[in-house]
């Protein structure tokens, strides 16, 4: 079993740096008394890296195509991508963009008591308000360079208020602006490599608002789910970290220093039997 946890606090920039998962490992392993590997993050902190995203390596060894500019996006709670050159002397790069459906899940059970906006419907009953937009846009994130990582512990409902303070919005504006805010990150970060296909994946993939959005600000680029490359875009990220898993059997490097920033490629993950 690969385990990733769930992350509560992620600040790789820290003093010291630190991240914090759910998921004890030991238990997992004692109740199925099958052999599990967890941990993931730490090491390539440990390595000078911001240990996210690691999805990168998994992204490169399924998804890169020697005939097309590739990115891969993960739309789940946070936005993630990884570039992958048709040309592979040309480096893979992958980073969080931002905010994917973090915001927008949590805004929709705070005033509408949503698990998720399914299929983005509340928002669809919105406008989206541009200056909102531009003023969520301004934060420093989305500018920072490469490499870099965030969570919902920076991406939140506080982080919203400190915007929507002192304005009178509808809340389903609010929402719609949330969807634009998701898109909009993204597309910007994306358009910086020109790719000729965005294959997506993570729970975003079934927004219809995320998506048509996504097409709409990349009209170059072929924007489909990961179902295109035979594999189901619910499953990449649990995918994702049983190859990890096998990785660290096997005693080979799961991290992508062009990606972490870590100082080299490392083992990662602690095995539990």
């Amino acid at each position: 079993i690969g385990s990733p946890g769930q992350t509560l606090y992620h600040h790789p920039d820290g003093t010291p740096p630190y991240t914090w998962q759910l998921g004890d490992p030991n238990v997992i392993a004692q109740l199925t008394s099958i052999p599990t590997v967890a941990d993931f993050r730490r090491r390539d902190i440990a390595a000078g890296g911001q240990g996210a995203p690691l999805a990168t390596a998994f992204h490169n060894a399924l998804f890169r195509d020697p005939q097309e500019n590739r990115v891969v996006l993960n739309i789940g709670g946070i936005a993630n991508i990884t570039v992958l050159p048709a040309d592979e002397t040309e480096a893979v790069i992958g980073f969080d963009t931002g905010p994917g459906n973090a915001l927008l899940d949590a805004y929709a059970f705070q005033q509408q008591q949503l698990r998720i906006d399914k299929q983005g419907a509340w928002a669809a009953l919105g406008q989206a308000d541009r200056a909102l937009l531009e003023a969520m846009l301004a934060d420093p994130y989305f500018a920072k360079p490469i490499p870099k990582s965030t969570g919902r512990d920076y991406f939140n409902l506080n982080w919203l208020s400190q915007h929507t303070q002192g304005l009178s919005l509808r809340h389903e504006d609010v929402q719609a602006t949330l969807c634009q805010l998701t898109v909009t990150s993204i597309a910007q970060a994306v358009l910086l490599y020109s790719p000729q296909r965005l294959l997506v994946c993570g729970g975003g993939v079934h927004n219809p608002l995320l998506m048509n959005g996504l097409a709409q600000h990349l009209p170059d680029c072929v924007v489909e789910s990961t179902m295109a490359a035979s594999l189901d875009p619910d499953l990449v990220e649990a995918v994702c970290f049983a190859w990890l898993a096998q990785r660290r059997l096997d005693g080979q490097p799961g991290n992508l220093p062009s990606v972490t920033g870590a100082r080299q490629a490392v083992v990662l993950g602690g095995i539990y039997v």
